[in-house]
């Protein structure tokens, strides 16, 4: 599933068109390979800031068992790395060395490793409700994927390098190579094999990829506002309900007057909107299921403008989603 785009911007430099030409044609693999993958969630140019360190990540794929992060980089001529992992390309037939992409897509996957073990809390359940889950065990990789038109000199490459090294129409292969996934998403029968590898569940792997969402310094709210929403179909915990004047109109059309809008809460484990119980605890405001005893959050987009950071309020007995971006405030119906 692609979660979010390429955002393009306007350059007259040669060098930043053909690095945005670059990180383009990967999206266009990635997409072929992965926008109905129930296992795969993919990112394209993501910035997100975390203890005083920028990191600027051209993909990243989130899967079941882990992450890997994929450094675009567009190079014309001849590319060669040494024993040292120093690398060199040739341009119009001169050689100069060149930074090690390899080296600068690690140190972005250090900042993204750090950012999400500083929010398990928030995003890993507990185990049997007690002891905090962790990011440990969970596969974190990295891979480079270079113009088609390169000519990679592989002579003198150590062998380590050139598995992360690849041509941007192989890169599809070489992650299906890399996260060598099962046929169907595991569940707890999986403890049972010789083999475990400790996977996400759906649930967390909705909260991670929400969370990359609201990180994500984003020069375009639309790519998060479609990211936003197909993170909530994989299993909704709530409606967003919109009463318009105007006749039913086609789908992804705006309507052009809204009377009325609401956030209606439904069970996240069994989708009912009955005997639902509000709450609060340290992370704010949920109800409680009368059938299924799961717990919702009072959690959604904002109908307003489609942003992430928005937060429950109660006053008397009725609750509200309160957007901090736009101060639009809807009303929470269950």
């Amino acid at each position: 599933m692609i979660l979010k785009d390429k955002i393009l911007t306007t350059s007259n430099s040669a060098k930043i068109q053909a690095g945005q030409k670059q990180e383009l044609d990967v999206a266009f693999y990635l997409r072929r390979a992965f926008k109905d993958h129930p296992q795969v969630f993919v990112f394209n140019d993501l910035k997100f800031k975390h203890n005083d360190e920028t990191a600027q990540i051209d993909h990243l794929i989130v899967y079941t068992y882990g992450f890997i992060l994929i450094e675009s980089k567009s190079i014309t001529g001849e590319v060669t790395i040494n024993e040292h992992q120093e690398w060199s390309r040739s341009y119009r037939g001169n050689w100069q060395g060149m930074p090690s992409p390899i080296k600068q897509v690690e140190l972005q996957l250090a900042v993204l490793k750090s950012l999400l073990r500083a929010n398990a809390p928030l995003l890993l359940p507990k185990i049997f409700g007690k002891l905090q889950q962790g990011f440990g065990g969970r596969e974190w990789q990295s891979v480079c994927a270079i113009s088609s038109n390169a000519i990679i000199n592989r002579d003198h490459t150590p062998k380590a390098t050139q598995e992360r090294l690849v041509k941007s129409e192989f890169i599809a292969d070489k992650l299906l190579q890399m996260m060598k996934l099962p046929a169907s998403t595991p569940n707890a029968l999986h403890f049972l094999s010789t083999n475990v590898r400790p996977w996400f569940n759906e649930e967390s792997l909705g909260k991670i990829c929400q969370f990359i969402l609201e990180k994500n310094i984003s020069l375009s709210s639309q790519n998060h506002s479609n990211a936003t929403t197909q993170i909530n179909e994989l299993k909704p915990p709530y409606q967003q309900v919109v009463t318009h004047t105007e006749p039913v109109i086609e789908a992804q059309t705006e309507p052009e007057v809204t009377l009325s809008k609401e956030i209606v809460l439904t069970c996240k484990q069994c989708n009912s909107s009955a005997s639902l119980q509000p709450r609060s605890g340290r992370y704010g405001y949920f109800v409680t299921c009368g059938i299924c005893e799961a717990n919702t959050p009072m959690k959604a987009p904002c109908p307003q403008c489609s942003n992430a950071h928005t937060k429950a309020s109660k006053r008397k007995d009725s609750y509200s989603l309160v957007c901090g971006n736009c101060d639009e405030t809807v009303p929470i119906r269950f």
